[in-house]
């Protein structure tokens, strides 16, 4: 009989007290012998096989308290059972449970003689013959053992993966959208420099441009002309490269540009004070943001540059411009190439974030203008992902409009 079965007699007998250390061994009245050290086929979740003394030991002290156990374990010099050990292994041993899934029963070897070399002479060197088909009989190749097998066959069932490819991706503090963002500009950049490069590096003529955009020059004034800036214009189509949304760069506001990234990405409202604090180093010029939290996991979601300063936008830099946040004042939009609020809201999307409980009369202007209102609460943060939702939802319609 194997020691976790007699174990389990004893204790389901109550018998418990008669099982005795003598020595080195363990003595299970006048019926069972077996070492006090002897593994188990009971295995931790911590994957290792309690010896037979962790067990005796334990099942023998039960009615201690944890850390009486623990201190009185240590005191004896034997290992303890884990926490999460504990109940299922007591269940079995006192007979609750006819089995366990932690029991790992190890075949006995097929070989029972300890000694693999059938002959009895220490020294193989002597065993050489001439004859011998094996130059090298004291280096053999040994049969398989069979316990190899389950052992490994058991590491493999309980490894389980702490990391792939799309966790490191998916990391919270890692953006790789900067990486996203620098290879689209520079795609940009080469179709937009590849015409004139044509005949000699000459003027780019009317008409010819990078695909959905007009010339940056005029046509008229040669090939010294200024830049236009221009705001989706012809058929109203979205520039290539990142769309732009635009913040307001006052702090009087709910969404700046130092907590629009936590709003839209992660659906969480942070005051831009407590942002203000936390960030460490200057104030960000663009912020990458993308939607995370949708339910097509295989769709491939579009990135936003996130700015605060009209003044640095250049001519094609407008036609990415899809979406901004008013503050409620004309004055926002005095760096704009269009300054007609009615004209802006025809050509981009237009968003006011409130809260919930203001007065009517802080949305009194804009509820005049093409705008969405998105009211979110003081304290409710729970109710900030749907807010961030339905800006999400305005936005991806708008862009796809735009685009068709």
């Amino acid at each position: 009989m194997d020691p976790l079965t007699a174990l389990r007699d004893y204790t389901i007998r109550g018998e418990q007290d008669n099982i005795h250390q003598v020595g080195d061994e363990f003595q299970f009245s006048n019926q069972y012998t077996f070492p006090s050290k002897l593994e188990t086929p009971y295995r931790s979740k911590q994957g290792n096989l309690y010896t037979l003394d962790t067990l005796v030991f334990f099942v023998q002290n039960r009615h201690l308290r944890p850390t009486d156990y623990i201190k009185s374990a240590t005191n004896h010099g034997v290992s303890t059972v884990t926490f999460v050990d504990r109940k299922p292994l007591l269940d079995y041993l006192e007979g609750r449970s006819a089995s366990s899934d932690s029991i790992q029963f190890v075949p006995p070897n097929p070989n029972p003689n300890p000694n693999p070399n059938p002959n009895p002479n220490p020294n193989p060197i002597d065993d050489y013959r001439p004859d011998d088909p094996d130059p090298n009989p004291w280096d053999p190749d040994p049969e398989p053992d069979p316990t190899d097998s389950i052992s490994i066959s058991f590491i493999k069932e309980i490894e389980r993966p702490l990391r792939d490819r799309n966790a490191i991706l998916q990391c919270r503090n890692r953006d790789f959208f900067s990486i996203y963002v620098g290879a689209i500009k520079r795609e940009e950049e080469k179709k937009r420099d590849a015409p004139a490069r044509k005949e000699g590096g000459g003027v780019v003529p009317s008409g010819v441009g990078v695909k959905g955009r007009q010339p940056d020059r005029d046509e008229g004034g040669g090939g010294g002309s200024g830049v236009k800036a221009k705001m989706l214009k012809g058929g109203g189509k979205v520039g290539e490269g990142v769309p732009i949304i635009l913040v307001p760069s006052a702090a009087n506001t709910l969404i700046t540009i130092y907590n629009v990234k936590e709003f839209l990405e992660d659906g969480v409202f942070i005051p831009t004070d407590v942002k203000m604090k936390q960030m460490k180093g200057p104030k960000p010029e663009c912020v990458t943001v993308q939607k995370k939290f949708s339910r097509d996991k295989d769709k491939v979601m579009t990135a936003y540059e996130v700015r605060d300063k009209p003044s640095t936008l250049k001519g094609d830099d407008w036609d990415r411009v899809v979406a901004v946040f008013v503050l409620g004042k004309e004055w926002q939009f005095k760096e704009w190439p269009v300054k007609d609020h009615v004209d802006i809201f025809n050509k981009v999307v237009g968003f006011f974030m409130r809260f919930e409980d203001d007065s009517i009369e802080s949305a009194k202007v804009v509820k005049q203008w093409n705008v969405k209102i998105i009211s979110i609460s003081k304290n409710k943060r729970h109710q900030d992902r749907a807010a961030a939702l339905e800006v999400w939802s305005k936005l991806e319609e708008f862009v796809a409009r735009v685009r068709s």
